[in-house]
């Protein structure tokens, strides 16, 4: 029999659990309340966990020597502009609330109410949601086209005719 760090009970039975980096003593009615039980890991967190754990050396960019992600590799797809829309309809096929999306996605419902309302969630969390919910929320860009505002049969100036033109 201990005190509860949490409520101040006193005299109570007590688990010793973590909460964020600090473990603390809690009742049974705090563990309870606050869930403070063993998390379940979210589907594909582990691997990515596993994959995040390998030896630096592995990495083919440790091997050329440099750090991070070689940003000109960067795809040319971009966010499709009905993607709150998207994860709302998904979701609700499935069946699920988004207490149960963010459970599955290892993400809190804030961020799912949040991107569901239109705001915009970091990439990861976008891929999260694609994965989890079977869904597309890139697609490839289209070079925009270009059009001449003069359509007259001139060829405009150009660099050279600037350069003879100071002689």
């Amino acid at each position: 029999m201990a005190d509860c760090e949490l409520c101040g009970a006193m005299k109570v039975s007590v688990r010793h659990v973590q909460m964020g980096k600090a473990e603390v003593t809690a009742c049974a009615r705090c563990y309870d309340k606050m869930n403070l039980g063993p998390k379940e890991t979210a589907p594909g967190l582990a691997r990515a966990q596993s994959i995040n754990a390998r030896p630096a050396h592995s990495t083919a960019y440790a091997a050329k020597g440099k750090k991070g992600k070689d940003i000109m590799l960067k795809t040319e797809k971009e966010l499709v502009d009905d993607y709150a829309l998207r994860i709302t309809t998904a979701r609700k096929a499935k069946g699920w609330n988004q207490s149960t999306l963010g459970k599955r996605m290892a993400e809190t419902v804030n961020i799912i109410k949040s991107t569901e309302s239109g705001k915009r969630p970091t990439d990861s969390v976008l891929k999260k949601f694609e994965r989890v919910l079977s869904i597309s929320l890139f697609e490839n860009v289209a070079p925009s086209e270009t059009q001449r505002v003069d359509n007259s049969s001139s060829r405009g100036m150009t660099l050279g005719d600037y350069l003879d033109d100071l002689r």
